[in-house]
């Protein structure tokens, strides 16, 4: 029975393949666990198998396997869809939160982090396919996005993250292309206070090519976990 260690030893191949066949070494790629509905014990297991963070996409869950000491041994991301209401909840408990869209957002993490005596770290969340359902921040505004962040004492925004639009890989590869070029414009512009180091973007079904245009970081879920079960809906 393929186990945890298995999985995850079985992604970071796949991550070492696609690393050296882009002209980078293995360990220059952030293997996040994205563990939506996994439990606690799932997730230390996930840590214990050499993830490098781990990643929850909802609020009211991070907080519950906060205190169940799910993620000790790995830093902590959000890359789920934020909403300003949830950012006392996040804001200094999060290592990194990935999914920020906007100046409203960036002026409220900053008030918040001044509140708590932190710097927080951020990423911005890129709409790169433009899908009016989806969060992110149109390309156009990064650069206005990125030197507010460059003001804000207690925002660091260490990069980008992108969710491309649903396609195969072969469609994907021009949007994570198109990611790898503004996160090279927006760190050749060095603005003042940013750390443009980090670009998130891959998934289970895609983190090799991800990779192969210039991620450095992907956010790995079934592949790493399993099928998720979701609870029936009435």
């Amino acid at each position: 029975m393929e186990t945890m260690a298995d999985r995850v030893r079985r992604v970071r191949e796949n991550i070492a393949e696609a690393a050296l066949r882009s002209g980078r070494r293995p360990e220059e790629i952030c293997l996040v666990a994205a563990s939506k509905t996994m439990g606690a014990e799932a997730v230390q297991e996930a840590i214990r198998a050499g993830v490098d963070a781990v990643g929850e996409n909802r609020c009211q869950e991070l907080t519950e396997k906060l205190a169940q000491g799910a993620y000790a041994g790995a830093p902590l991301h959000f890359i789920g869809h934020l909403q300003q209401n949830k950012l006392k909840y996040l804001v200094g408990k999060a290592d990194l939160i990935q999914s920020v869209d906007g100046e409203a957002l960036l002026r409220q993490i900053d008030r918040r982090a001044e509140a708590l005596g932190i710097r927080q770290a951020v990423l911005l969340q890129v709409n790169i396919g433009r899908e009016e359902q989806k969060s992110g921040v149109e390309p156009e505004r990064l650069p206005e996005l990125c030197a507010l962040a460059g003001t804000l004492p207690h925002v660091r925004l260490e990069g980008l993250m992108a969710v491309p639009p649903v396609f195969d890989e072969r469609e994907k590869y021009p949007y994570f292309e198109e990611m790898y070029q503004l996160f090279v414009d927006m760190r050749a512009k060095k603005y003042n206070n940013v750390c443009m180091n980090i670009l998130s973007m891959g998934m289970s079904g895609d983190y090799p090519a991800a990779i192969r245009a210039g991620a450095n970081m992907v956010r790995v879920g079934t592949a790493i976990f399993g099928a998720r079960t979701y609870p029936p809906t009435v």
